[in-house]
């Protein structure tokens, strides 16, 4: 991936992750466009940098995704690089009596079937390209869980592979596929603690360790994923699967029948 000279569009590019690849990119002399559901945040976000745009997207209403590729069809048609980057995470209790799969139903939506869509949307576009990018976010939870947020893991694994077949069927276009990993950082994901947890990464910390393996192209098999997540990465291979999966997750007391 070219890390200058760009028309890259960014989901959920107003908070985190998202944001901080936007600023990082556009700091970087890319024309950068930003999506998300604020409107307002969009509008501040922009204000002071020429050359981002920000357009309303709400990736759960194809409508709304049809708009912006309308719109982006129309007004960026050089755009060659896309980053799905929009996700949600909740905790689930599965042993609740009230637990219900509704969380489970808007992380898939989101996280699923809104990078699935945006992709349909700007895959025609980027084919057009000498040289485009997809990169979706993925989790580094996608190869050992948190088993207290099971579907927001499994939409990670799930990206983790779409992600692999994605890539092996466009090897014929100039389009690479990357999968972006983050490890715990200091976002608002899973709400507002996390911003301030110290045992969190920090953003800044985290943005300027990716954008070096992006200039390097330190990417093996597209997975830009750092050091400190190999171990997790390659557990199952290493025989320490359930050695990692039960230190992330301490066993639960039995409960009495």
């Amino acid at each position: 991936m070219k890390i200058t000279g760009n028309t890259i569009l960014i989901t959920g590019g107003t908070s985190g992750i998202g944001r901080a690849l936007a600023e990082a990119f556009h700091d970087r002399g890319n024309r950068v466009i930003i999506t998300g559901r604020r409107e307002d945040l969009l509008e501040q976000i922009t204000a002071g940098r020429p050359g981002m745009a920000g357009l309303p997207l709400d990736l759960a209403d194809p409508d709304s995704v049809r708009r912006v590729q309308a719109e982006v069809q129309t007004c960026f048609p050089e755009l060659n690089v896309l980053i799905a980057n929009a996700g949600i995470s909740r905790a689930e209790d599965m042993t609740a009596e009230t637990w219900d799969a509704s969380d489970a139903q808007a992380i898939i939506e989101i996280n699923i079937f809104g990078v699935l869509r945006v992709t349909a949307a700007f895959l025609p576009l980027l084919k057009r390209q000498q040289d485009a990018t997809i990169m979706a976010t993925s989790s580094a939870l996608a190869f050992v869980p948190r088993a207290d947020f099971p579907a927001y893991c499994a939409s990670k694994a799930f990206l983790h592979s779409w992600l692999q077949s994605l890539r092996h069927q466009l090897s014929g276009f100039p389009i690479e596929v990357l999968e972006l990993s983050p490890p715990y950082v200091q976002t608002e994901l899973t709400g507002v603690g996390q911003a301030s947890d110290p045992r969190a990464m920090p953003v800044d910390v985290y943005l300027s360790e990716v954008m070096d393996l992006l200039e390097r192209k330190h990417h093996a098999r597209g997975e830009v994923l750092l050091e400190r997540d190999f171990a997790r990465r390659w557990a199952e291979r290493d025989g320490q699967y359930d050695v990692i999966f039960d230190a992330m997750n301490p066993a639960k007391k039995r409960r009495s029948p």
